[in-house]
């Protein structure tokens, strides 16, 4: 829920990030470039920003994504307070940091309070730009919701020339994996003609991350609505099950038949088959 600044009864004054929170670990130009970006900032009326509340709902980094996209998209800056309000570690974290400031890189905007454990930044977006890319949680910080917050910015770019090469965990916990997202949500979304490439050269598990994935969009500058009022039938069901590092390839057997049982309770009608995989060192980073 997004609300005019002219609605409170008073106005907010700038605020600097908390000087207790330090930086990311070796990302010390983010802090010291801090009062630079403060002075741009203040060439926006504080009545054009829209303040958002963070902890709405869930009180997680989704409201935090979405905020961000839409800025970027509509080209109205932004205000967001108390963010992951309802987690048990609030504020932001490597992986909202390197999503948020993905976003604020593709649309050349001004980002303030983006350092670790912030509950507060303010945006004012710019122009979106072509160009390669990378983002690197320097964790096991999901890759997929780095695609779903940068998603919706670059299909908007000027040209064909968008790439943009994502490092973290490709299958993390609290997050879809990133089979979802190529399996699932990208051939939905093509049906919004939101057409994108989505490369995995490396897959990453908790705690080390260490995953890569290359994220190509097909931009078009168009998103079209569509029905989709009848699920279908399920005609069959695959499982694939993956390990790597020293995890055996049993536990990948284990997973899958269990899968398979749990599903059969259900859809008993439906052939279910499952394929396990061993990851090798190329394919993988770490154990998982």
């Amino acid at each position: 829920m997004a609300s005019s600044n002219s609605d409170t009864k008073k106005k907010r004054p700038w605020k600097k990030p908390r000087e207790e929170k330090g930086p990311l670990e070796g990302d010390l130009d983010s802090v010291t470039s801090l009062t630079s970006r403060d002075e741009k900032t203040k060439d926006v009326s504080i009545l054009d920003i829209i303040e958002i509340d963070g902890s709405i709902l869930e009180g997680g980094g989704q409201i935090l994504r979405n905020a961000m996209a839409l800025s970027c998209l509509l080209h109205k800056p932004i205000h967001v307070t108390k963010i992951r309000a309802g987690r048990s570690k609030p504020g932001l974290r490597p992986q909202h940091l390197t999503g948020i400031r993905l976003i604020s890189e593709v649309c050349q905007g001004t980002l303030t309070g983006d350092i670790p454990g912030s509950t507060d930044i303010t945006f004012v977006p710019g122009t979106i730009t072509s160009g390669y890319y990378t983002a690197d949680t320097q964790t096991a910080g999901s890759i997929c919701l780095l695609i779903q917050a940068v998603l919706p910015c670059v299909m908007f770019a000027k040209d064909q020339k968008m790439k943009i090469n994502l490092r973290g965990g490709t299958n993390a916990d609290m997050a879809p994996p990133i089979d979802y997202m190529i399996k699932v949500f990208k051939p939905m979304a093509e049906r919004a003609g939101v057409k994108f490439d989505c490369s995995v050269i490396r897959r990453g598990f908790y705690p080390k991350g260490g995953g890569e994935v290359i994220l190509t969009p097909v931009i078009t500058g168009v998103v079209s609505s569509f029905e989709f009022m009848n699920k279908g039938d399920i005609v069959d069901v695959e499982i694939e099950s993956y390990t790597a590092g020293v995890i055996p390839i049993r536990v990948s057997h284990q997973m899958a038949s269990a899968a398979q049982n749990l599903l059969q309770k259900h859809i008993n009608r439906v052939p279910i088959k499952f394929n396990t995989i061993r990851l090798s060192e190329q394919q993988a980073f770490g154990n998982g």
